[in-house]
C-alpha cells in the first residue's frame, strides 16, 4: 500500500525530534487528565469519600466517562491492529520513527529513562500488586478484591494478544536494553496505565481529596513515560506503545467501572436494609 511521502518525512522528522515530540505530548496527557480530574471528581477539600452512595447523576457521569474509555480505546487498539495486518503503512512508519530517532538522544537522558523503565517491569508490577493488595486486606477487602482481578486480568490480557499478533521488535535497540519476545502489544505500557491508573483510584478512595486530582495527574505522566522509555531505548515502536496504552487504557476502565457498581450496589442495598433491634 502507498502512502503519501509526507506521512514519511513527518515520521521521519518526529523520530529526529523525539525528545520534545514527547515533551509535548506529556504535557498535553498531564494538562487534559488534570482537566478531566477536576470536572469528574468532588470538590478537592475534606477527607475521602462520603459514607452515603453517589447520586444517580454523579453514577452516571461515572459510567459514561467508563464506557468511553472502554469503547475509545478497544476501537483504536482494534484499528491499529487491523492496519498493522492487513496494511504496511504503519510499519514502514514506525521503522522511518525508530531509524531517525537514532543518536538524537544523549546518553544521560537515555540513562534516565532506562532506570524509568524498572517501573513497567513484570517483576515491579508484581511486587506493587502484592504489596497493595495486602495493605488493602487490613480494612479494604472488597477494594482489595477489585485491585487483585484488575492486575490478574491485566497480567493474562497482554500475553495472550502478543502471541495472536507475533511482532518482531525492532532490528536497533540502544546499547542500554535489548528485549526478547514479541513487541505488540506493549507489556510495559499496558501494565503501567493499569497499576498507576488503579493506585489514583485507590488514593481517591482512601486519602482526602486534595489528593485526589494530582494522584492522577502524576499516575498518567508517569505511565506515559513508561511506556515512552521503550520507545527511546528502542525495544518497541510508537504502535507497539500506542496500543499497550490503548488496551490498557479499556481494561482500567472495566475495572474501575465494575468496582464502582459493586460499590454503588452494595451502599444501596445496606442503606435500604432494616436495622435490627438489639
Amino acid at each position: 500500500m502507498s502512502f503519501p511521502l509526507t506521512l514519511l518525512d513527518a515520521a521521519t522528522a518526529a523520530g529526529a525530534h523525539i525528545l520534545w515530540v514527547y515533551l509535548v505530548l506529556l504535557a498535553l496527557i498531564t494538562g487534559t487528565t488534570w482537566l478531566c480530574a477536576r470536572a469528574l471528581l468532588p470538590d478537592r477539600g475534606g477527607p475521602a469519600f462520603p459514607p452515603d452512595p453517589l447520586s444517580p447523576a454523579a453514577l452516571l457521569a461515572r459510567l459514561a466517562a467508563g464506557f468511553l474509555f472502554i469503547a475509545g480505546g478497544a476501537m483504536l487498539f482494534a484499528e491499529i491492529a487491523e492496519q498493522l495486518h492487513t496494511a504496511t503503512t504503519l510499519g514502514q512508519l514506525d521503522e522511518a520513527f525508530i531509524a531517525a530517532s537514532i543518536d538524537q538522544v544523549p546518553d544521560a537522558i537515555l540513562q534516565g529513562f532506562f532506570l524509568l523503565t524498572f517501573i513497567g517491569n513484570r517483576d515491579t508490577l508484581i511486587a506493587i500488586g502484592v504489596v497493595v493488595a495486602a495493605a488493602l486486606l487490613w480494612r479494604r477487602r472488597g477494594l482489595a478484591l477489585g485491585w487483585s482481578l484488575a492486575m490478574l486480568g491485566n497480567a493474562m490480557l497482554n500475553p495472550t494478544l502478543k502471541h495472536i499478533f507475533e511482532r518482531a521488535r525492532p532490528l536497533h535497540p540502544t546499547h542500554w536494553l535489548t528485549e526478547d519476545g514479541f513487541s505488540f502489544p506493549s507489556g510495559h505500557s499496558s501494565g503501567s496505565v493499569v497499576t498507576l491508573g488503579m493506585l489514583a483510584y485507590v488514593a481517591v478512595r482512601v486519602l482526602p481529596r486534595r489528593f485526589h486530582v494530582p494522584a492522577w495527574v502524576i499516575a498518567a505522566a508517569l505511565a506515559f513515560s513508561v511506556g515512552c522509555s521503550r520507545i527511546f531505548l528502542r525495544v518497541h515502536f510508537p504502535t507497539d506503545v500506542l496500543a499497550g496504552f490503548t488496551s490498557g487504557a479499556a481494561w482500567l476502565a472495566v475495572s474501575i467501572t465494575s468496582i464502582e457498581l459493586a460499590r454503588w450496589g452494595h451502599r444501596r442495598y445496606t442503606s435500604r436494609r432494616p436495622r435490627q433491634s438489639l
